[in-house]
C-alpha cells in the first residue's frame, strides 16, 4: 500500500481483531504522539508559513482522533494507560542516519518517515476493516474506515511536503522515501516475529 516494502504479517490482524481494547488503547497514544510530531515539525519549517498552517492542520486533526478514541476507550471502561515505547518509530528515525545521501535540509527525512507512519497506519486499519469481528460495535467500524481515508491523505501530505522542502527532484525524494521503506519493513518484519501485538505499528 502506497510506499510500503513489507506487507504486515496475517498474524497481526489476527490478533488485532480478538483484542480491539488493547488495539484502541494503543492507537490513543498513536494519535497524540502524530499531533505532537506534526507540531514539531511545523515549528521547523517556520520559514515556510503555507506549510506551517498544514501541519497545524494535521495536528489538530490528529488530536480530534485522540479526543475520540479515548471517548471510544471511556465507552468501554478502559483507562489510556501510560504511553508504551514506541520502538518502531525510534528505529525509523535512526535509519534514516544510515540512508546514503545525505539531504541537505533534514526536515525532508522526518516529513518522510512521518509519510510512512502514515502508511503503515492505513494498511493496518484497511486489514481490520477487512476483517472486523462481528460482535464490535458498528460505530467503531465507521470510525475506523474515516481513519483509513485519514491516513491515506496524511501520507500523501508528508510526501508532498518533503517535496516541497527537498532541493532536489521529486523523482530523488522518492527514490530515498523507497529507500526508507525497505528500512521500514526490515523493522515490522523484526519487531512481528518477536514479538506479535495488536499494536497500530511495529
Amino acid at each position: 500500500m502506497f510506499c510500503l516494502c513489507q506487507p504486515t504479517a496475517s498474524t497481526w490482524v489476527t490478533i488485532a481483531a480478538k483484542n480491539l481494547d488493547a488495539v484502541l488503547a494503543d492507537h490513543a497514544h498513536c494519535e497524540m504522539k502524530a499531533a505532537t510530531t506534526a507540531l514539531s515539525l511545523a515549528l521547523r519549517a517556520h520559514e515556510d508559513l503555507d506549510a506551517v498552517l498544514t501541519l497545524t492542520r494535521l495536528a489538530e486533526e490528529e488530536l480530534d482522533h485522540f479526543r475520540r478514541v479515548v471517548e471510544f476507550l471511556g465507552r468501554r471502561g478502559l483507562a489510556l494507560g501510560q504511553s508504551p515505547v514506541d520502538s518502531y518509530a525510534a528505529e525509523l528515525r535512526k535509519a534514516t542516519s544510515h540512508l546514503p545521501g545525505a539531504l541537505p535540509n533534514p526536515i525532508v527525512d522526518r516529513l518522510l518517515v512521518g509519510a510512512l507512519i502514515e502508511a503503515r497506519s492505513c494498511e493496518r486499519f484497511k486489514l481490520l476493516l477487512d476483517n472486523w469481528p462481528e460482535s464490535a460495535e458498528r460505530e467503531l467500524f465507521e470510525f475506523y474506515r474515516e481513519l483509513f481515508e485519514c491516513e491515506a491523505r496524511h501520507c500523501v501530505q508528508y510526501r508532498e511536503l518533503a517535496i516541497r522542502f527537498a532541493s532536489s527532484s521529486p523523482e530523488r525524494i522518492d527514490a530515498r522515501l523507497r529507500q526508507l521503506a525497505e528500512a521500514e519493513g526490515a523493522i515490522v518484519a523484526r519487531l512481528g516475529d518477536a514479538l506479535p501485538t495488536a499494536t497500530v505499528h511495529g
